[in-house]
């Protein structure tokens, strides 16, 4: 199952899927003109975006509906071309709770932003 096959608003954004197992998944967004702000940064929102699907789709790949209850992102350099990779991975799970780490780097491997998150397990 692509987890993110029905996430229209993620695909409009540009957000592609690389990989996506049970627990851990990749995404990828090559930046444009689309995703940049006032000052010809990327939108904190893009990377956001980028980085919640990849969580979205970790917690999702096991078979079972996961909907994010708490997303909290830090911004930690600011970068304006080429291509982000957000990679995430699921630290706990229960019947209930999946709680994930997402590190986006740049294409030259620097790290971008880290966004942690808490997922309700639905029946």
């Amino acid at each position: 199952m692509n987890p993110l096959t029905n996430d229209r608003f993620a695909a409009s954004c540009g957000v592609e899927l690389v990989e996506s197992r049970p627990g851990r998944a990749t995404t990828r967004l090559a930046i444009d003109d689309r995703h940049c702000n006032a000052v010809d940064l990327v939108h904190g929102g893009a990377i956001f975006t980028l980085a919640a699907s990849a969580f979205f789709a970790a917690c999702n790949a096991a078979g079972k509906t996961a909907v994010g209850i708490n997303l909290g992102i830090t911004y930690l350099q600011p970068i304006s071309s080429g291509e982000l990779v957000a990679e995430a991975e699921e630290i706990a799970r229960s019947r209930r709770l999946a709680h994930a780490e997402v590190r986006v780097v740049d294409d030259k491997g620097q790290l971008v932003a880290k966004l942690v998150g808490t997922a309700a397990i639905r029946d």
